[in-house]
């Protein structure tokens, strides 16, 4: 498979992923040129985002969809060959994170040392326990709510070690692509190979239910876990939020 469309495939994930939660709880919206899901009371998604390159032309609709929906996040993939992204930068927004957007071709399944259990999120008590934890590895909040409306369009899974909720991980399959979302260790349960295990664990079922790669977008903190497993990079991806 060629780059462009391994490319297009992480972003479609990544974007799908964004546009399918947010849907059922009426969150999603599409105008014009750009996109973009808020869903109440979560930091996620929170996201504004365009497939296409934008010019200087576009910016007074990006600022005025914000101005209405404070908090929103712009995603600029790196891969318009442009210095659009300087639109941002001159213009009072500032990096909130970059990420590696990655991708792995599947091939053989890995074995586990099985001191993790994984449980799918199917009900409200899990889906709380999941809203709980998942902010103490990122710095921010998934509303309990966004998981209740779509326990069946995303696997939400919670990670335990001897019984204590640990972690957490996303799975959410486009076509023949497995996207691996928030992985999460809680701080006090970090250095012990649990993310690895995670990510084996993700890769595997990305492997049984018949896909052909599995796609990422990895902060600093991951991206050597990922790499060790065989991911390679795609592109940048830069979080621009206004000051």
């Amino acid at each position: 498979m060629h780059h462009i469309d391994l490319i297009k495939d992480n972003i479609d994930n990544l974007t799908t992923l964004w546009k399918t939660v947010a849907t059922p709880l009426f969150s999603y919206h599409k105008n014009d040129f750009l996109e973009f899901s808020q869903i109440k009371d979560s930091g996620w998604p929170n996201r504004l985002w365009f497939r296409e390159d934008i010019t200087e032309e576009n910016l007074s609709q990006i600022l005025e969809t914000m101005a209405k929906n404070p908090g929103l996040v712009v995603p600029y993939w790196d891969i318009f060959g442009s210095n659009s992204k300087e639109i941002f930068e001159k213009n009072g927004f500032n990096i909130r994170i970059q990420l590696m957007a990655m991708f792995l071709k599947l091939n053989k399944k890995f074995e586990l040392q099985n001191n993790l259990t994984f449980k799918r999120v199917l009900n409200e008590e899990d889906a709380k326990t999941w809203s709980d934890i998942y902010p103490l590895s990122f710095s921010y909040v998934i509303s309990k709510e966004t998981l209740v409306h779509n326990y069946e369009n995303v696997k939400f899974y919670l990670v335990h070690f001897e019984e204590k909720p640990i972690g957490t991980l996303t799975l959410f399959q486009t076509g023949k692509t497995m996207g691996i979302h928030g992985v999460g260790v809680i701080p006090e349960m970090r250095k012990k190979g649990f993310a690895e295990e995670i990510m084996k664990f993700a890769i595997n079922e990305a492997i049984d239910a018949d896909c052909e790669y599995a796609q990422l977008q990895a902060s600093a903190l991951g991206k050597g876990i990922y790499t060790r497993l065989g991911f390679e990079d795609l592109f940048l991806i830069t979080n621009y939020q206004l000051t």
